[in-house]
C-alpha cells in the first residue's frame, strides 16, 4: 500500500516540532503544509525581512514509489535520521537532495 503520513503521524508531528522552533522574525511565517492527497509535505517561511521578500522551503518530503524523499533541508537537523529512528527502513528514505550519481555513497535508499 505504501507509506502514509497524517496529521497525528510521529514524523508530521516530528516536522510541527521543527517548525515551532523556528527562529523567524515576526514578519516572517511559519507555514506547515501537509497535503495527504498528492504526498507533499513541507515546512515553509512566508513574509519579509527589511525590504527583501522571504518564500523559502525550509523541509520538503514528498512520498513517492512507496519511498519518502528528503527533497530540501535548510536546517542542521537530521529528518532522514529521525525518520529511522521512528522506525522507517533506511532503504525506504530517499536522499533527494542530493544528485542521483551521489545516492548511492549514503546510508539511504537510492531510488
Amino acid at each position: 500500500m505504501g507509506i502514509i503520513i497524517s496529521c497525528e503521524a510521529p514524523f508530521a508531528r516530528k516536522l510541527n516540532q521543527y517548525a515551532k522552533d523556528d527562529v523567524s522574525n515576526d514578519e516572517v511565517e511559519v507555514q506547515l503544509i501537509f497535503d495527504t492527497v498528492r504526498d507533499h509535505y513541507q515546512w515553509m517561511n512566508v513574509g519579509w525581512e527589511d525590504c527583501n521578500r522571504i518564500y523559502r522551503s525550509i523541509v520538503h518530503l514528498d512520498i513517492k514509489d512507496g519511498k519518502i524523499w528528503l527533497q530540501q533541508n535548510l536546517t542542521d537537523l537530521n529528518p532522514a535520521e529521525d525518520l529511522v529512528e521512528m522506525g522507517v527502513p533506511r532503504e525506504d528514505i530517499v536522499l533527494g537532495l542530493q544528485p542521483p550519481y551521489k545516492r548511492q555513497y549514503t546510508d539511504y535508499g537510492v531510488a
